[in-house]
């Protein structure tokens, strides 16, 4: 029996190579080239119905003669999901979430299903848990789900027959890595296997109209598995953060075709499944009975979401030829790049310190206005002096050492005031023209003024 040709494909960029290489020669990447099994050629692998286009041929148009209608969308019953998805699930749309195992996506599924399926047709299609398994969560969760369908299936062929008889107007397949195609011989879960039924899948939701959402696994690094062309085809792209030693679970969009990406939803894991948080702020502050030493607040955007997130620095002699750099949901990087603008800049020197940035919560902050809070913070552990009560900051600090505005002030300042904090330092650009009841506005343009006017509120 002659031996199977084989090839190895880019899990990043789906590139091709007759033989495996360390690493990728079209994205660079390193160990991401995967064995697969070539197809025989002349193999007609989709039926005829399956080649049908998505729609029907439409004639030319210019731009403007096409008219611009907002998408309906309808609610999954659980409004941070809702937030999370741009206001809720399209018609036709495929979205796609992924998170470590065991912190939540089938739990938040089911109970979206169950609530759609009040008012919509709905099926779960299960390649992973048995029905049993299935209707055993759905008790001990208290859903009320008496009409939701259930199918235990991994073939794409019945998959795919289940859903033109069936016609619901919301599928979950729970996973894409466990589905495979009787048309290709290699594994489920391969290169080939996920991007060939993630396309069809894909191609049959834009014909019939019903929203698919996938459940993606994920890798030991925390990106989706199997190839990235996976996350280019489906419309959203959503993932599970946080620790699963921890209660509370968070639900980010990384893209999004018909709403805002970074948008964040909070959840908290209880007996009765994800319950969303009102008052996501309160998670990312901690309690203090009194000030302390090396705390800072500030706001972050997270989509069209205001947060007020806890940095906490610690400053200390280092024993180490080399002082040490950690931060925890800042970059580290920029943490380095920080110092050296406070040594440059403010005359603050921690060459034979090591610091120790985090954000509480375990919230990461990817966006650069966190920086004065940062210097603030260490700062403040340096001299052993607690900020002043009621102080929030936000503001990107540049490597001249001036401090730049950040997107949104206004809608940070009028959080910030709702929580009662009465002292704002931030970027000069970013003064509000109308004055923020209860709130005095410190506004700054270089970080050694901020710190004298630091030392002016002290």
């Amino acid at each position: 029996m002659a031996k199977a040709k084989t090839n190895y494909t880019c899990s990043d960029c789906g590139a091709i190579s007759s033989k495996w290489t360390g690493q990728c020669t079209s994205c660079q990447q390193w160990n991401t080239m995967v064995e697969s099994v070539v197809e025989a050629p002349g193999v007609n692998r989709l039926s005829n119905q399956q080649f049908k286009s998505l729609a029907q041929t439409a004639p030319v148009l210019s731009l403007a003669d096409i008219e611009a209608v907002d998408v309906p969308r309808f609610g999954t019953g659980i409004e941070e999901f809702d937030r999370v998805l741009g206001g809720g699930l399209v018609a036709g749309g495929v979205v796609l979430i992924g998170g470590d195992p065991g912190i939540g996506k089938s739990t938040l599924l089911l109970q979206a299903l169950a609530n759609i399926s009040q008012l919509k047709s709905t099926l779960y299609v299960s390649g992973e848990e048995s029905g049993a398994q299935i209707a055993l969560r759905a008790r001990r969760l208290g859903v009320e789900a008496a009409s939701l369908k259930l199918q235990a299936e991994i073939q794409l062929e019945k998959i795919l027959g289940t859903l033109e008889s069936l016609k619901p107007e919301v599928a979950v397949i729970d996973s894409i890595q466990t589905v495979y195609s009787d048309a290709l011989s290699s594994a489920p879960g391969s290169v080939a296997q996920v991007r060939e039924c993630a396309a069809q899948l894909t191609r049959m939701a834009k014909q019939t109209g019903v929203t698919i959402i996938l459940v993606g696994h994920v890798t030991k690094e925390g990106a989706l598995a199997g190839p990235r062309v996976l996350e280019h085809i489906v419309d959203t792209v959503l993932y599970f953060e946080g620790d699963t030693q921890s209660s509370f679970r968070l639900v980010r969009a990384i893209k999004n075709r018909f709403g805002a990406v970074n948008e964040l939803g909070v959840f908290a894991m209880t007996e009765k499944g994800l319950k969303g948080v009102s008052n996501p702020s309160a998670l990312f502050l901690s309690q203090h009975g009194t000030q302390v030493p090396g705390a800072c607040v500030m706001v972050t955007q997270e989509g069209t979401r205001p947060l007020l997130v806890e940095i906490q620095a610690l400053v200390d002699s280092s024993h180490l030829p080399n002082a040490r750099r950690l931060s925890v949901g800042l970059e580290q990087n920029r943490l380095a790049m920080l110092l050296a603008v406070l040594h440059r800049h403010a005359g603050i020197a921690a060459f034979d310190q090591d610091v120790f940035i985090n954000a509480v919560g375990g919230v990461k902050i990817s966006e650069p206005a966190a920086d004065l809070a940062v210097l603030l913070a260490i700062n403040s552990s340096m001299r052993n002096k607690p900020l002043p009560r009621g102080l929030v900051v936000f503001g990107e600090v540049g490597l001249a050492g001036e401090i730049r505005p950040a997107p949104r002030g206004q809608e940070r300042l009028r959080e910030a005031a709702k929580l009662g904090f009465s002292i704002a330092m931030i970027p000069k650009s970013n003064v509000p023209k109308h004055p923020i009841e209860g709130m005095t506005i410190v506004a700054v343009e270089r970080i050694d003024e901020a710190f004298n006017r630091l030392r002016e509120l002290d």
